[in-house]
C-alpha cells in the first residue's frame, strides 16, 4: 500500500503516471459486433527484445480485451528490422500489397522506416516507444490531432520529470556524464535536456557532460557500443557525481549497465525498470511502463477500428511510470535515499 499523504507536490504531479496494474476501461466487445469482420494488424518493431517484446505483449493482450483476438476476427504479422532503417523500408514496402488496416511501429527506427514509406498516404500508423516522434516529424506535438497519418504513444519519462528524480535521489550531485549511441533519437533526447539545462532556472546548476559512441546495428550492437563506451567511462569518472542510461538502444539493453558499474567508481542512474529489478547494476530508476505503452497504442487502434479516423487520436505521451531502487548499491555509493522515493518504489525496491 502506497501512503500518498506523505508524497510532495512534484511527486503527486506525477502519481497518476507511476506503475500500476490496470485492466482497459473499456468493456469488450460482444460477440454480435462488427468485430466478426477479420481485421489485418502488421507490427513492425525496430528489434526484437525489450522494451519491444513487452509493448507488444501488452498490445496485443489490450486488444484481446477489447474483443479482438487474433485468429478469430484479428490477424497480427510480425516483423524485425534489426534497427535498420533501410530494412525496416523493405519490409513496408514487402508488406503494403496485403492491405492492412492498421500498421502498428515500435521504436524510432521502425517509425523513421514508415515515415520515409508511408508519410502522408492512406495507410494508417501508429506508433509506440520512439523517442521522439515530433523531431522525427510523423506529428506536431502531443496536444493537435494528428496532421497525417500517424498517431502513438512516445516512449521517455520527461526529461523535466527524470531530472527531478536524479535530484531527490542524489540533492547534493551536480555533474552527470551521459554516454549515448550516436542515433536520432539520442540526438533528440541531448537538445531536450541541453533546452531544459539553459532555459529552466531551476536546473541552472547542473551541468550534464555528454560522449556519443557511434551507433552499431544488429541484435549484439548495444554490447560492442558499451564496450566503446569504456574509453569515455575512464575519461569522466573523476569528474562525474553520477553516470544518466541514455534513451536510447544501449540504454534499454542491460550491458551498458553491466559495464558501468564494473568499471566506474561513480553510481548509474537507470532507465528501464530491470536496470534495478533485474540486477543490471543502476541504484535508481524512473521508467515508462511498457505495459501502458502497449495498451495505450492498442487502446487507438481500438479506436480506429470502430470508425474514429487517426486524424482524431492525438498522440500521447505514457500514462504511466514506475520508480525502482536497489538500497545495497545506494549504501555502496552513499546515497541516502527518501522515503518519499521509497514510498513511490513499492514493491520495486531491492533490499
Amino acid at each position: 500500500m502506497r501512503i500518498w499523504k506523505f508524497v510532495p507536490f512534484w511527486i503527486l504531479l506525477l502519481s497518476i503516471a507511476f506503475e500500476v496494474e490496470v485492466t482497459p476501461g473499456v468493456p469488450r466487445v460482444s460477440a454480435n459486433d462488427t468485430t466478426t469482420k477479420v481485421r489485418k494488424l502488421l507490427i513492425l518493431d525496430s528489434q526484437e527484445g525489450n522494451p519491444y517484446d513487452e509493448v507488444r505483449a501488452s498490445l496485443i493482450k489490450t486488444l484481446e480485451g477489447y474483443g479482438y483476438v487474433e485468429g478469430r476476427n484479428l490477424k497480427i504479422v510480425i516483423r524485425f528490422s534489426g534497427n535498420n532503417i533501410k530494412q525496416g523500408e523493405l519490409i513496408l514496402n514487402e508488406e503494403s500489397k496485403n492491405a492492412y488496416d492498421v500498421i502498428f511501429v515500435g521504436g524510432t527506427a521502425a517509425t523513421i522506416s514508415a515515415r520515409n514509406t508511408l508519410y502522408g498516404k492512406t495507410q494508417p500508423v501508429v506508433f509506440g516507444s520512439p523517442t521522439d516522434p515530433v523531431g522525427i516529424g510523423v506529428i506536431k506535438d502531443f496536444s493537435s490531432r494528428p496532421r497525417a497519418n500517424f498517431t502513438g504513444v512516445c516512449y521517455p519519462v520527461p526529461v523535466k520529470a527524470r531530472l527531478k528524480f536524479i535530484r531527490r535521489l542524489m540533492p547534493k550531485a551536480r555533474t552527470f556524464g551521459l554516454i549515448y549511441a550516436d542515433m536520432p533519437q539520442s540526438r533528440s533526447y541531448r537538445k531536450w535536456i541541453e533546452d531544459l539545462l539553459e532555459n529552466d532556472p531551476e536546473f541552472k546548476d547542473i551541468e550534464i557532460i555528454f560522449r556519443p559512441v557511434p551507433f552499431v546495428t544488429g541484435e549484439n550492437g548495444d554490447k560492442a557500443m558499451a564496450e566503446n563506451s569504456k574509453k569515455y567511462i575512464a575519461e569522466l569518472d573523476p569528474k562525474v557525481d553520477a553516470y544518466i542510461k541514455p534513451c536510447d538502444t544501449m540504454g534499454t539493453r542491460g550491458y551498458f549497465s553491466e559495464v558501468v558499474y564494473s568499471t566506474s567508481t561513480k553510481p548509474l542512474i537507470g532507465l528501464v525498470r530491470d536496470d534495478v529489478m533485474g540486477k543490471w547494476g543502476a541504484v535508481a530508476t524512473i521508467y515508462p511502463s511498457h505495459k501502458s505503452i502497449g495498451s495505450q497504442s492498442a487502446r487507438m487502434i481500438k479506436e480506429f477500428f470502430e470508425g474514429k479516423k487517426i486524424s482524431n487520436i492525438i498522440p500521447e505521451w505514457p500514462k504511466k511510470f514506475g520508480v525502482a531502487v536497489d538500497l545495497q548499491k545506494t549504501k555502496q555509493f552513499g546515497i541516502n535515499v527518501s522515503v518519499e522515493l521509497l514510498q513511490i518504489a513499492g514493491e520495486d525496491i531491492i533490499h
